[in-house]
């Protein structure tokens, strides 16, 4: 849970596609995805054009799979929804994103 609703994904820099950083901040929804309408766009084989959701909900950060085809994984388990906490690894196609709460949100780029 994070304690002002800040949610920040980040992957490694040697990312296919990558690197990739992406902030969620309260009351926000968005989709992941390699399609050009996803508002979190992985350049990565694996990934469908629109591969799961992120949704901050209080002060914690969910996830649900859109009927991906190659799934949606959490700390290497798939699951279609999933409430994400600080040390996750969110696993999209081959791109993995740790997930961090809170902090200092200045030095990652705004949302798309």
């Amino acid at each position: 849970m994070s304690a002002n609703g800040m949610w920040v994904l980040r992957s490694a820099e040697n990312a296919e596609g990558g690197p990739y950083v992406f902030r969620m901040t309260p009351g926000r929804v968005r989709t992941l995805g390699r399609g050009p309408r996803a508002d979190f766009v992985l350049d990565a084989a694996l990934v469908s054009r629109t591969h799961c959701r992120l949704v901050v909900v209080g002060n914690e950060l969910i996830v649900e799979n859109l009927g991906s085809t190659n799934g949606t994984f959490v700390n290497d388990r798939s699951v279609e929804r999933a409430t994400l906490k600080t040390g996750d690894r969110l696993r999209v196609g081959r791109v993995e994103l740790d997930i961090s709460s809170g902090g200092d949100l200045s030095q990652t780029p705004s949302e798309s």
